[in-house]
Formats: structure tokens, C-alpha cells, sequence
């Protein structure tokens, strides 16, 4: 009998193979007695700390599967190298990629200053009435807008569509260059030559060595100063003390974050008072569609040793 712990924070039951026994067991608790047979663990919603506990106490598991699509916790945990781990590549791109869409849309069509204006009881008449299609030096539509996507992989096949029924042109960044899904893609050596007619740029990068800060002083200087960004990948993915200077010096019109380099964001953090900011707190993702299904066919493969979905280099 193989025996997968699953989280109780896992939506849906999962359809199990034959002689495969599930032990539920709280995300943020101590692993109930009957854990330590376990051969698979499911993971959700559990901090470091614990997933280092699991690592330390669980020396039968040879399968982690995270539903994290940057299973970064789950990699640093200590699980030894002969543990197969598997991410959530996939889960979350509908809904990471719906909420970028409306971080977007905030920035461009004026949303926070919207509400600054209802909060004091003011009637904005500067942003609403006749309005120029395209202003001088700001970016108020989608329509024609340049959008950048740096980090063009599953999220972004999902949101560059969308952006394009708005009137959108999407170009993307990734490791290799050449067409993904009927949008042009270059690499990060061709950023000189993309961000400067850029109005808008989304993040979308997973955290690595070779991504850290690479939105970082130089990046943001190639943008002209109407352009906005959006960084919904990782946080040490933006280099958050340029961000700040670029905007306090209107180098750059204003930004919606959803993940930061520290989460949660520190109290102390100047971005929480910078009013061309949008905080949002990691909240694209969340929602794993189609979890239950993925542990699933995972859990056949398992059993029958068959190779898994969504395997994590190590």
C-alpha cells in the first residue's frame, strides 16, 4: 500500500489508483503519526519551516508534488537529491493571468487615482469627460499600446490573447526567441532594443539566479517615462530600490505589484506611499485549477513508475 499525504488545503478529491491510501493532514500543523510511511506528499499553503520539518521527519517520501508553480520552498526544503519533486506548472495561469490583466487595466485606465479622488469626495473631472484617445506623455488605453511580457512562457500564452483583443501589441521575452503562440518573441540580449517603444511592461519571471533584479536600474532606464509596469512573476525578480528612485524622478509613470522581494511587504516599505503604485498582496494565484486532476495522474504515474508531470530540474 502506497501511502500520499495531501494538504487540507487541496480543493477536491483527487481520484486515487488502486492500493494508494490518502492521509490528509493540516498545511500549517505537525504531520499526524501515520504520515511518516508516506511515499508522496502533496504541498500547499505550508510555510519553509514546515516543509523543512517534512523533509527532516519523512525518509520514506520519494515524490514532493508542490502546487506552487515556482516551487522555490520545496527545492530549499532539504528533501535529498533522490526525491523526485514536481511543481503546479499550469495550475495557476488562468487565474495569474486574469488578475495581470486587471493590474493592468488599473494602471492604464487610472484606477488608483480613481479612488484617491472617492476617498476625498472630489469629482475628477480631469479624468473623466472628453479625453484625448492617446495623451502626450501617458499611456490611458490598451488600444495600439506596445506591451512587453518578460517572461513568456504558460502565464503569458494565456494573457497575451487578452491583451491583444484589446488592441494590444504584445512582444515577448524569454530564452529563446522566435514566434510563441502567434506572438513575436526575442531574448533578454535584444531588451535594449525592445523596452524603449515599450508602454507597457509585465514581469512574469520565475525567480532564479540568472532573473534576480533583472528588472532592475538599467532596465528601467531604457523605458520611456509614460510606460508603466507590472511584476506579477517573483519579487526578486524587480529591483524595488530602482523602481522607486525611477518614479520618484518621473522616469517611470507608475506601477502595480503583486510579489515582493520581502512578503509581506514591510510596513516600512517606501512603495506603500508612493501614490503611482498599486500593492497587491500576492494575490494572482491561489486559485490551482485543475489540482486534484494533476495529483491524480501524477499518482498513476507514481505507482507505476511511469514518468511524472511537470518534473523540476535539480
Amino acid at each position: 500500500m502506497t501511502i500520499v499525504l495531501l494538504p487540507d488545503t487541496l480543493d477536491g478529491e483527487p481520484v486515487l489508483p488502486a492500493h494508494v491510501q490518502a492521509v490528509r493532514y493540516a498545511a500549517d500543523r505537525p504531520l499526524p503519526a501515520e504520515a511518516d510511511e508516506a511515499e508522496a506528499l502533496v504541498v500547499w499553503g505550508s510555510s519553509r519551516g514546515w516543509l523543512a520539518e517534512a523533509a527532516a521527519r519523512l525518509p520514506k517520501v520519494r515524490w514532493v508534488q508542490s502546487l506552487a508553480a515556482g516551487p522555490e520552498n520545496v527545492l530549499a526544503a532539504g528533501f535529498g537529491p533522490e526525491v523526485v519533486i514536481t511543481s503546479g506548472r499550469g495550475l495557476h495561469d488562468l487565474p495569474v493571468a486574469e488578475h495581470t490583466l486587471a493590474l493592468t487595466l488599473a494602471l492604464v485606465r487610472g484606477v488608483p487615482e480613481l479612488v484617491r479622488a472617492q476617498q476625498q469626495h472630489r469629482w475628477a473631472a480631469e479624468l473623466g469627460g472628453l479625453q484625448p484617445l492617446h495623451p502626450e506623455g501617458s499611456v490611458r488605453t490598451l488600444l495600439d499600446a506596445h506591451v512587453t511580457v518578460w517572461g513568456f512562457g504558460s502565464i503569458a500564452a494565456r494573457l497575451a490573447p487578452a491583451l491583444a483583443a484589446l488592441g494590444a501589441h504584445v512582444t515577448g521575452i524569454a530564452t529563446a526567441a522566435g514566434v510563441r503562440h502567434g506572438f513575436p518573441v526575442v531574448t533578454r540580449a535584444a531588451v535594449s532594443e525592445v523596452l524603449p517603444g515599450t508602454d507597457v511592461l509585465i514581469g512574469l519571471l520565475p525567480a532564479t539566479d540568472a532573473t534576480r533584479h533583472a528588472i532592475g536600474a538599467g532596465a528601467l532606464a531604457l523605458l520611456p517615462s509614460r510606460a508603466l509596469l507590472v511584476n506579477v512573476g517573483r519579487g526578486a525578480t524587480l529591483d524595488e530600490e530602482a523602481l522607486v528612485a525611477a518614479l520618484r524622478a518621473g522616469r517611470l509613470a507608475g506601477a502595480a505589484l503583486d510579489v515582493f522581494e520581502s512578503e509581506p511587504l514591510p510596513s516600512d516599505s517606501p512603495l506603500w506611499d508612493e501614490p503611482s503604485v498599486l500593492i497587491s498582496p500576492h494575490a494572482a494565484g491561489g486559485r490551482p485549477v485543475g489540482a486534484a486532476e494533476l495529483v491524480a495522474d501524477n499518482l498513476v504515474r507514481f505507482v507505476s513508475g511511469s514518468p511524472l508531470r511537470n518534473v523540476v530540474q535539480r
